[in-house]
């Protein structure tokens, strides 16, 4: 039995503590915004937060996440509604399916990071694919959306 946080809602998990993280959240929890992509942690489809890391869910055992703070997709809205406004304003998802990884990694950058450079945006975002190339967009919405998160803070 595992116990986690997972926006910002407590649930006891019981299953297997050796089943992928991703499996917990869709099946045990209902939650189906984390996408499952490949299965081996090579394209970010199923990035979540974990105690505000990004990590793959597809890869992490529910036993190494016991009393962790998880941050799914559907939870984003409690982390960084800016981004995602800026993400449709901009139109950055053309198919979709990258998406929820893609946000929560960009959330946990501009955590880290409040004035990101191209390159802290491609090193943080690495590993985080998207099959209809919408990099530029990604980058375009991730700098938008610090200036405007810089400019309440000044």
């Amino acid at each position: 039995m595992a116990l986690v946080t997972i926006n910002e809602k407590k649930y006891e998990i019981d299953v297997d503590p050796d089943m992928p993280l991703l499996w917990a959240i869709r099946d045990a929890v209902g939650l189906t915004g984390t996408k499952y992509g490949c299965g081996k942690g090579l394209c970010g489809a199923c990035t979540v937060l974990v105690d505000g890391k990004p990590v793959r869910s597809c890869l992490t055992s529910v036993a190494t996440v016991n009393g962790s703070q998880i941050t799914t997709i559907e939870g984003v809205h409690n982390e960084n509604k800016v981004l995602q406004e800026v993400w449709q304003e901009i139109d950055v998802p053309q198919c979709g399916y990258c998406q929820s990884g893609q946000i929560l990694s960009a959330v946990a950058l501009l955590k880290e990071n409040s004035k990101p450079t191209d390159e802290d945006i491609d090193g943080a975002m690495n590993g985080n694919i998207c099959r209809c190339g919408t990099y530029h967009r990604i980058r375009k919405a991730i700098h938008k959306t610090a200036a405007i998160m810089n400019s309440k803070t000044e």
